[in-house]
């Protein structure tokens, strides 16, 4: 099982510009395969991997998410074509559906057959890649347009691998079946390693609808990881993001995470949770998160503990575990990176 690092939301950690760099390279030093940055309604994560790829050497550079709204999908193969040339063949292009309030609200588009349009977007970027004439029509996206002006293009620069890995960040049952019949890899969000295990049947069945298995397919999780000695320090400096995602993360119809809490056990406490936070509760939103929740969704604790659960998800088929950390220095996210890496080693 490799490591990956999450820089998460660029500019909301309290770090500069130079701090980021600084930990990107050091997670290079210590043998993390990938670093990954996401979006929501603040920096570009593509234009940030552009400037790392000039920065770096080794390390893997990928988009946890891009969101496919936020985009066309040709625009997102000549990005990541643009970024696979400057890194010299380093690029992951992680995609998601994001969800109604950013879609809605952020994008000015409809939140509507999230599923088919994936497929279509996919489609697109791979045959854009693939460096073919983009001709294609489904549900959601026809290009060129009939009956228009428009005609047949390819694209003009390729990336440098024969083929870039595409990854999905789903959670429910029907986008995970998804995610393995269209994509190279998954990145689910904050899942924990039982969960993991029954999502392979779901993986394998997408992949049999394009007659392949999961060979090669990376299954890359995105959780929170702090070694303290003190547990229940650990499980209050995981609160505030956790209780971020699982409250505030999406409209009261529409929250993933809260969704899976639902399905891992926790729907009462989930809705309590969102119901608080969603009222500008916070601190209510946090009081009402079990330890169980925090232990179920993130991995923290003493050393030995950490390793265990490291090893729980090595166990149920993760070969990407990308790690987001959450001390607010520079020199603690330093020292975590290294500890992490240690006791992943240590396996």
């Amino acid at each position: 099982m490799r490591l990956g690092y999450s820089l998460s939301y660029w500019g909301t950690a309290g770090l500069s510009p130079a701090e980021h760099l600084t930990l990107v390279r050091e997670a290079e030093r210590f043998g993390y395969h990938s670093a990954w940055a996401a979006e929501t309604y603040g920096t570009d994560p593509a234009s940030l991997m552009a400037w790392l790829a000039g920065q770096t050497r080794r390390i893997r550079l990928g988009t946890a998410i891009l969101q496919m709204p936020a985009r066309r999908p040709v625009a997102a193969a000549m990005t990541a074509a643009t970024i696979d040339q400057i890194s010299g063949g380093r690029f992951r292009l992680g995609l998601g559906f994001s969800g109604p309030q950013l879609v809605e609200g952020w994008h000015g588009l409809r939140f509507d057959r999230p599923l088919a349009r994936a497929r279509d977007y996919l489609a697109v970027v791979r045959m854009a890649l693939a460096g073919q004439p983009v001709r294609y029509h489904g549900p959601t996206l026809t290009v060129p347009l009939p009956d228009s002006e428009g005609r047949e293009m390819a694209l003009a620069v390729g990336p440098v691998q024969q083929q870039l890995p595409i990854y999905l960040a789903t959670l429910g049952p029907q986008a995970v079946r998804l995610t393995g019949e269209v994509a190279d890899g998954w990145l689910p969000l904050n899942v924990p390693p039982e969960y993991l295990a029954q999502c392979r049947s779901l993986l394998r069945e997408g992949a049999a609808r394009s007659g392949r298995s999961l060979d090669g397919f990376d299954i890359a999780p995105m959780v929170m990881v702090l070694v303290e000695d003190d547990l229940e320090i650990a499980y209050d400096m995981m609160r505030p993001m956790l209780s971020l995602y699982l409250g505030g993360m999406g409209s009261r119809q529409h929250n993933f995470h809260n969704q899976l809490a639902g399905r891992l056990g926790f729907a009462r406490e989930a809705t309590a949770m969102q119901e608080a936070f969603l009222a500008g509760r916070q601190g209510e939103a946090m009081a009402a998160m079990p330890d169980e929740l925090v232990d179920a969704m993130t991995v923290c604790g003493p050393p030995e503990r950490v390793r265990e659960r490291l090893a729980a998800y090595r166990d149920a088929g993760v070969t990407t575990l990308i790690v987001g950390l959450v001390p607010p220095t520079l020199r603690l996210r330093l020292d975590q990176l290294r500890v992490i890496a240690e006791l992943a080693g240590s396996l």
